[in-house]
């Protein structure tokens, strides 16, 4: 009796303690960590979030005709409907969640654009590029973070100006959360429209790549070869179509009415941008197959994409 207490307790011990000892170890769950411990694959989950709120948008205002309806059926007892507000809720938290994550967005802005004048450049194109994207976001980041915080009442509307510190009769300087937020998007349609002049310059690098292995190949590419070309165009047309789905929202955002009339295409263009974002990083944070050069699929991504806005 005294032996069979132990024995008991530890083989209870083994079977809830130890439950997750009959997994076995997960390639994708592996994958998933690895993406999700970065900067930017962090954010590419909540873009995934932030296209669910906008379907949430869509779902709210049915969620309230349905309940209005049941009400004047005699089927529920008020016209409100308890599923919309939870969902609304849902919602605003996701924004929000998204739009507190980028408070730190501008510290890897800073380290990006340090990094570019120490690395040199194809071309000198895409040097001048990357350098006016670098500072539009120098621009958007802090603007964003200016509406956010005055949209939740952390700081004040009205701010004293600099001229205050030489004369009391200075005016003091009034701060628009709606304006701060349209021109911090109007910066970031700058960096999508310049990001189409990077993928020109990123063209052009491209093909001259594929037509110098070629003629230095008589006999053909090598399997090696065909697969970093492979992993090149791959990149290559992946941040094109995210640069096209983000190109309608930006231009919608930065203006006072809007550029789409209907919420369903905002949510489309992010279920684009969103969905191409999360695979570019996806296959950015994959593990390198035997057969291929690890560093030829680093760099084929960040000589094809430049920097990612969405970190």
């Amino acid at each position: 009796m005294s032996l069979s207490k132990p024995l008991s307790l530890a083989r209870l011990n083994d079977v809830v303690l130890g439950s997750f000892g009959s997994l076995q170890p997960n390639e994708v769950l592996d994958h998933l960590v690895r993406y999700l411990g970065t900067w930017s694959g962090s954010d590419k989950l909540f873009m995934v979030l932030e296209v669910i709120q906008y379907a949430i948008k869509l779902v709210v205002p049915f969620l309230h005709l349905r309940a209005r309806l049941q009400y004047r059926a005699g089927l529920r007892k008020t016209p409100d409907s308890a599923a919309a507000a939870a969902y609304a809720k849902i919602g605003s938290i996701l924004g929000d969640s998204r739009t507190l994550w980028r408070i730190w967005g501008l510290l890897p802005i800073v380290k990006w654009l340090i990094s570019l004048e120490r690395s040199p450049q194809p071309t000198r194109n895409l040097l001048t590029i990357e350098r006016l994207q670098g500072w539009s976001m120098l621009m958007y980041y802090p603007l964003e973070h200016l509406s956010y915080l005055l949209s939740h009442g952390l700081i004040p509307s009205t701010i004293p100006s600099l001229a205050s510190l030489f004369s009391s009769t200075s005016r003091p300087i009034h701060l628009d959360a709606s304006k701060l937020s349209l021109w911090s998007t109007r910066f970031w349609a700058f960096y999508v429209l310049l990001q189409f002049a990077h993928l020109r310059e990123d063209f052009k690098l491209l093909r001259a790549r594929q037509r110098s292995l070629r003629k230095g190949k008589g006999t053909g590419l090598s399997s090696i070869e065909k697969k970093e070309l492979e992993i090149r165009w791959d990149a290559y047309w992946n941040e094109l179509v995210t640069n096209l789905a983000y190109l309608p929202l930006t231009l919608h955002w930065s203006l006072e009415k809007g550029l789409l009339k209907n919420d369903v295409w905002v949510g489309v263009f992010g279920l684009i941008a969103g969905i191409s974002s999360f695979r570019s990083g996806w296959k950015a944070t994959a593990l390198p197959s035997p057969s291929s050069s690890p560093e030829a699929a680093e760099d084929a991504v960040v000589e094809t994409l430049g920097y990612d806005l969405s970190t």
